[in-house]
């Protein structure tokens, strides 16, 4: 059944996440949880629930769920010097059926108080399926090189970005043509809009727009990840 109306993130939202950010503590959120419900977590999972019916056209293998995509509010403080307790932006995440959440590449979009961020990648392959990308993108770059040099992937992201090694890694010749990408630890591609961009009407379209522009290098990446999987599942299965 059509949508009666379209999802966006409303400006309630916005100003309770900026409050959060100048009263990030427990005896500020907790009498305030009601209005994180209603005015952030709601929102985003009408949103990840709108997203999910537009990948049905462009990206079908791809997960939208409120329990798989959405990140908690709550960070988790054991390892880091800073204890604040809660996150002051919200996200989502939508990964590829049979790759586990964070280790393929996915689409992913944030919103804080001052930033709206869309795009996605791979952003900590395992070190296995990582050679597997780069062994991959050694006998594919040509299609590598059309997906980043499309006008619109330029247009709304520029280029590839991530962390990147500072000479080709060993195995590869430094003159491979791809050597560029070769060097990559991670493959992301985004674009950071105003905030407010995600108050209007027109929010799920640009994230649809940007998540069908950002599909063929999301592909692109998951294919020699998704080709792991399948063998392995091949090897158990010969070997019970």
């Amino acid at each position: 059944m059509p949508r009666k109306t379209t999802p966006r993130f409303p400006e309630a939202g916005l100003q309770f996440l900026s409050s959060l950010q100048r009263h990030n503590d427990r005896e500020w959120f907790i009498p305030r949880k009601p209005v994180y419900e209603e005015s952030v977590r709601a929102p985003m999972v009408e949103l990840v629930e709108a997203l999910g019916e537009r990948f049905a056209d462009f990206a079908p293998e791809v997960v939208a769920s409120p329990r798989t995509s959405l990140y908690r509010i709550y960070r988790d403080t054991r390892f880091s010097k800073d204890k604040s307790p809660y996150k002051t932006h919200v996200a989502a995440v939508f990964p590829v059926r049979g790759i586990e959440k964070h280790n393929g590449a996915a689409f992913y979009f944030h919103i804080s108080p001052t930033e709206l961020l869309v795009g996605g990648g791979l952003y900590r392959p395992l070190p296995d399926e990582l050679l597997a990308l780069r062994l991959h993108i050694a006998g594919n770059h040509e299609s590598l090189e059309r997906i980043v040099a499309n006008r619109s992937f330029r247009r709304l992201f520029g280029s590839v970005q991530g962390e990147q090694l500072t000479r080709v890694p060993r195995g590869f010749a430094t003159n491979h043509p791809a050597a560029n990408y070769l060097r990559y630890k991670q493959f992301l591609a985004s674009r950071q809009l105003q905030a407010e961009q995600a108050t209007t009407a027109r929010f799920v379209d640009l994230l649809a727009r940007s998540f069908e522009t950002l599909h063929p290098l999301i592909s692109f990446l998951n294919e020699p990840i998704l080709a792991r999987r399948k063998a392995k599942s091949v090897e158990t299965a010969l070997l019970r």
